[in-house]
């Protein structure tokens, strides 16, 4: 038994982007399957998506974007300075 509305996240590592899948609300169409670049999410047994790959996640959000269920979130993590003194160099 499946809780409603309980999120799944695929996230494996706090580097990668969170990836929040609500299945209950997922109708499996398979479009955020489709426009992953990356191959990241795939279809389990019950036709629901789920984060096969989250650890290759560049967070472009097209499956985000795409799904007409709003069933996927996305959530950038910042990466921490390596070291003392070092910058994110995301500007």
């Amino acid at each position: 038994m499946t809780k409603k509305n309980k999120p799944h996240d695929g996230t494996t590592s706090s580097e990668h982007p969170q990836i929040t899948i609500f299945s209950d609300w997922c109708k499996s169409c398979g479009i955020c399957v489709a426009f992953c670049p990356k191959e990241v999410l795939a279809m389990d047994e019950n036709r629901k998506v789920f984060a096969k790959y989250p650890e290759k996640c560049i967070a472009c959000h097209m499956c985000e974007l795409r799904c007409p269920d709003f069933a996927i979130n996305v959530k950038e993590v910042e990466k921490q300075p390596t070291s003392a003194g070092e910058e994110n160099n995301n500007a």
